[in-house]
């Protein structure tokens, strides 16, 4: 959006910055702080909550900001605010409930935790941009819901993919195009990929190597695309989606041909991806129009004879485009991406080696599981187990290989947020019989 560097402006000659406090100094968060420290004027980042109160320190030192205060209760944090000071904290709830915070950024890459966050921000009346699709693709509607009734926004980040495909088909709905598939464009998917063999490539970029599999064995792809299903009410073609693979370097152009034109024709649209196409790694939105004279444009933009045509951007640049996520959210009341009225596609749990009866499911990008798109009708009808809630699951029976895992097969742990969420999200939606909604 264009006018926002205008908008900010304004609030900086005005000495209103929009205040931000962020929850979350690993790998991108630290991109984020100084991104809004050093290149964002009229927007301030007034707090920053970690675990580790040093990396939240650090985030700010490596953002050029010289002095920091920790904080430890609400009123310590709204006083430091009130006297522009920066503030640490350990405990991110105090950023959710404090005055004197117009958004939170949400960028913790956890589920359990991220999910409480949100929504104490939520229910305290705080925009929140999510830079977690996990989260996002396991109970962002019911999350979006509350956001609603408590008249805040409650949206996914510009920069990360999904916020990137998302403007991209608004602007390609928006010039008359109909779009027929969301796509993301991948350098390399292998399901069985796990911290180990990751370990090189995270350790040369300063990840952690969970996330960086997360990525390798598409569990994080399928979060994404799932988000941009909620928001565009989309579907996938299958379970895991259709993903063909082409050499590497094989143009997006040719690429594209390989999805079956009567399935993207029918319906409202699909959402997948492509591995090996260039440019990449970038999105792209593939539309259709029924006007000839229309079409006839087209084909002289060179955009070909239809009937599909390829909209695409060929980069993703996350932490530096996350401050328009606020400022879009702040000024304008408007959300990069959100889900537009119910599930439509969830992320399920399928397994990456023959699992045996007894074991605890370790975490998203570790070595037991990789995530599935699957829409939600049959992920509800099914029971399958979404990858969102799998993590300290302890396996009643043993899975094989490959097999997605359902409800039946595991037992929840106890008191769980994320559950609860799950349970209200499949009630409110009607997801669930009858009988056990009563219940929620």
């Amino acid at each position: 959006m264009i006018i926002i560097d205008t908008a900010l402006a304004k609030r900086q000659s005005e000495g209103k910055p929009i205040r931000v406090a962020m929850i979350g100094a690993g790998f991108m968060g630290r991109g984020i702080a100084l991104q809004i420290c050093r290149y964002t004027p009229g927007m301030e980042l007034v707090a920053i909550a970690n675990r580790n109160l040093e990396k939240a320190r650090n985030a700010y030192t490596l953002a050029g900001v010289p002095a920091v205060y920790e904080a430890g209760t609400v009123r310590q944090v709204e006083e430091l605010i009130a006297q522009q000071k920066p503030a640490v904290t350990d405990n991110a709830l105090l950023l959710c409930e404090a005055e004197g915070i117009d958004a939170i950024i949400e960028v913790t890459g956890t589920v359990e935790f991220a999910a409480t966050v949100i929504f104490t921000a939520i229910k305290h009346k705080k925009h929140v941009v999510s830079m977690n699709a996990e989260v996002d693709g396991t109970v962002g509607p019911i999350l979006s819901v509350f956001a609603q009734r408590t008249g805040v926004v409650y949206t996914n980040a510009d920069g990360d993919q999904p916020g990137v495909t998302m403007n991209l088909y608004r602007f390609v709905k928006g010039i008359g195009v109909k779009p027929v598939l969301c796509g993301n464009i991948k350098g390399l998917h292998d399901p069985y990929r796990n911290p180990t063999t990751q370990q090189g490539f995270a350790k040369k970029w300063g990840q952690k190597p969970a996330m960086v599999t997360s990525f390798a064995d598409g569990s994080k792809i399928s979060f994404e695309q799932a988000v941009i299903a909620n928001g565009t009410g989309m579907r996938v073609a299958k379970l895991g989606m259709l993903g063909p693979t082409v050499p590497a370097g094989t143009s997006l152009k040719e690429a594209v041909g390989l999805f079956p034109l009567d399935e993207l024709l029918a319906g409202e649209g699909i959402v997948d991806y492509v591995v090996g196409a260039e440019p990449g790694p970038g999105v792209f939105v593939l539309g259709t129009h029924d006007h000839p004279m229309q079409q006839h444009y087209l084909h002289l933009y060179k955009l070909g004879e239809g009937p599909l045509y390829l909209f695409y951007t060929p980069y993703h640049l996350c932490h530096f485009e996350v401050p328009n996520t606020v400022a879009r959210a702040v000024l304008f009341n408007d959300a990069t991406l959100k889900p537009m009225n119910k599930p439509h596609v969830e992320v399920v749990a399928a397994a990456k080696i023959d699992l045996t009866a007894g074991s605890i499911l370790d975490g998203i990008g570790h070595y037991m599981t990789y995530g599935l798109c699957e829409n939600t009708p049959a992920r509800a009808a099914k029971g399958y187990l979404p990858i969102g809630a799998a993590e300290g699951c302890i396996l009643r029976k043993d899975v094989p290989k490959d097999r997605v895992l359902t409800y039946d097969d595991v037992l929840l742990p106890e008191g769980r947020f994320i559950d609860q969420l799950i349970r209200q999200q499949d009630a409110f939606f009607g997801l669930m019989p009858e009988s056990a909604r009563s219940v929620v």
